[in-house]
């Protein structure tokens, strides 16, 4: 039987979401990847449960993630059932819809149909009758957004879903989607975007517009899908995502100047007692302007040596200068 150590509030700092009253940990828990059908279910458990003791009490999911679609979902399911049954007041569980789910026209983007429905069988795959925040994953170009951000304030309106959220929106298709949520009276809690070292274009309007509407952010692939780990410094390693067949990272994208960067970068982290990845995680996270940061986990031991980028958040003037020298025409990921 799991008992959460009691300790696990002690050391992860927790910051406020936008205006609102919501605290998330500085890192939460992806599921987005090692969570599926294809995972050894004891581990998938134990990462969980290391995650929770150490502070960490956001499980972010979508409907599609797995292998395959929905198996994440139905694997925290298991784990809410067992592990955490009598600590589910304590947890925040968000998941997405608007990416490809299922054959035909109802399978994704946002239509009201869509986003309901998609919602009401994540429901039941974690065997939920809430979750505290549901997104729109993506915005559709062909549905209205006052009818994406309506399916949003029913969810919430229905209890569904506590607070409502976006992903992947441009800084001007955010501001339109917070001005109908506020109209409507469930506001914009937060925004997911893809934001790392090696891909800032948040720092281009979105954050500006986050800090106008008053919501939040949590970044996800804020280790630009692993290369700023050790794993690179030496090029493309066997076994790697790069040298495998994933869409998310290829082999063309680890140039021989990104991993000169990445060295200098390195050099940096060690100085400050810090691996690679713990420095990138806490560069995402400097200055406060981002709530939380999403990492991911196929080990315990990976999960923790991320998690203790959160002891090491601030940054001097001089380090700040130093990492811009360096990341100054990197190449985007």
């Amino acid at each position: 039987m799991y008992l959460p150590s009691a300790d696990r509030y002690s050391a992860m700092p927790y910051r406020r979401t936008g205006r609102s009253g919501l605290l998330l940990p500085a890192l939460s828990l992806g599921l987005w990847h090692n969570f599926g059908g294809d995972r050894t279910p004891d581990t998938q458990a134990a990462i969980l449960r290391r995650a929770f003791d150490l502070g960490v009490t956001h499980f972010d999911l979508a409907n599609n993630y797995g292998p395959p679609p929905g198996s994440a979902e139905l694997t925290l399911g298991r784990s809410l059932a067992t592990d955490f049954a009598a600590l589910r007041d304590e947890l925040i569980i968000s998941t997405k819809a608007g990416y490809l789910m299922g054959p035909g026209p109802y399978g994704e983007w946002g239509s009201r149909k869509n986003l309901l429905s998609s919602l009401d069988q994540s429901l039941g795959r974690m065997g939920l009758e809430y979750v505290d925040i549901f997104y729109s994953h993506r915005p559709d170009p062909d549905t209205p957004m006052e009818e994406t951000m309506g399916a949003l304030d029913t969810a919430v309106r229905s209890g569904r879903a506590l607070y409502a959220g976006i992903s992947n929106y441009s800084p001007e298709q955010t501001r339109e989607a917070a001005a109908i949520l506020k109209d409507l009276g469930t506001p914009l809690l937060i925004h997911q975007p893809r934001y790392s070292m090696l891909d800032r274009w948040v720092e281009d309007g979105l954050l500006d517009v986050l800090d106008e509407v008053g919501a939040g952010s949590i970044a996800y692939s804020p280790l630009a899908q692993g290369m700023l780990s050790d794993r690179y410094l030496d090029g493309i390693p066997e076994g790697s995502r790069a040298a495998g067949s994933s869409p998310f990272l290829t082999a063309d994208a680890v140039t021989p100047a990104l991993v000169e960067k990445l060295r200098a970068l390195d050099a940096v982290a060690k100085e400050r007692g810090q691996s690679l990845a713990q420095l990138a995680l806490s560069w995402v996270l400097r200055g406060g302007r981002v709530t939380s940061a999403l990492v991911g986990a196929s080990s315990v031991a990976q999960l923790e040596n991320s998690v203790e980028a959160s002891r090491n958040l601030d940054f001097d003037a001089d380090e700040l200068v130093l990492v811009e020298s360096i990341l100054k025409g990197a190449d985007a990921a």
